[in-house]
């Protein structure tokens, strides 16, 4: 069945003949809205470990962390050939350059790792790291991730991100301008913002020059500062039921630029970090073979309603 949507699977598979693989790294980095430069606490919705799997440990250096991730993947998707390097934890542009190309460099020696995925924030790139990125990509797959979160400075104040939407313009600005492949991600359902500021949230995404995007659904992460916002406030939050959140995303999806990749539309984290689980325990696999259907029965796709 032809997708409805554009997938980032694929992309990977138009684009270089195969699946590639993320393999998740931890670097060691922190965030400047952490460290004090910035603020303290990270951001409010933040904890690193519920998206963290087991065999990625700062302590351990990059290539043990990919030789262990490959044979963990193995397990999963025994096709896989090839691989990126997923510089996924905190901000993974936030130290100076030549510890950074170390860090990088590490990566790409590995046979099997055919490029670099980098996360990080809009506020820890800048023309130096952008030119050298862009010098990397000449030879090796190249794709930065900004978290950007939302495109409002209210809520962007609120869940203490330390810096606005100008600045995540700024950055996937000046990214594009380098003919990088760039990502972005949202979260859906922050404190503060209604239905209609999430909807409206699309035209501003449609204007980015970015690739691909991240969507996740908000979920409440044990220990943190979200947790008791979300306990003193839960009026300040939308939250849907599955089916809810099913058509609620179709019809975000369809005012979304048809060539803009979709890399995920809702986020999984493990039962054991999350408050509570009002879906359930379904599965990401699962979500997308309801998407589908739900598409095919509305019969319509992304891009339906989009005004250039």
């Amino acid at each position: 069945m032809e997708k409805r949507y554009n997938s980032f699977v694929g992309y990977f598979k138009q684009k270089y003949g195969c699946r590639l693989q993320k393999i998740v790294v931890d670097a060691g980095f922190t965030c400047p809205n952490r460290d004090g430069s910035k603020g303290i606490g990270g951001c409010t919705f933040c904890n690193n470990d519920a998206f963290h799997p087991n065999y990625s440990t700062p302590d351990k250096s990059i290539f043990q962390q990919l030789e262990e991730g490959i044979e963990f993947h193995l397990n999963r998707y025994r096709k896989t050939e090839e691989y990126l390097a997923y510089f996924q934890s905190y901000s993974n542009t936030y130290a100076p350059l030549e510890h950074l190309k170390g860090l990088y460099e590490q990566a790409l020696s590995h046979p099997k790792v055919k490029g670099i995925v980098i996360g990080t924030r809009p506020d820890c790139i800048d023309e130096q790291k952008l030119d050298y990125l862009a010098e990397l990509a000449k030879e090796k797959i190249v794709i930065v991730e900004y978290g950007i979160e939302s495109c409002y400075d209210k809520t962007l104040q609120r869940i203490n991100r330390g810096h606005d939407f100008a600045t995540a313009v700024a950055a996937v600005e000046a990214t594009a301008a380098r003919g990088l492949h760039q990502g972005a991600h949202f979260i859906f359902g922050l404190p503060g913002e209604t239905i209609q500021d999430i909807m409206g949230m699309a035209p501003i995404i449609n204007r980015l020059p970015v690739n691909s995007v991240k969507f996740h659904q908000l979920q409440i992460i044990k220990g943190t500062q979200m947790e008791a916002e979300f306990a003193r406030c839960p009026e300040d939050f939308v939250q849907w039921k599955l089916d809810e959140y099913l058509d609620f995303f179709i019809d975000f999806l369809e005012l979304l630029r048809p060539d803009l990749y979709i890399e995920r539309f809702a986020g999984e984290v493990p039962p054991r970090f999350v408050n509570s689980s009002p879906w359930g325990k379904v599965r990401n696999v699962e979500l997308l073979q309801m998407l589908d259907k739900r598409l095919e029965q509305r019969n319509t796709y992304q891009g339906a309603k989009y005004a250039p």
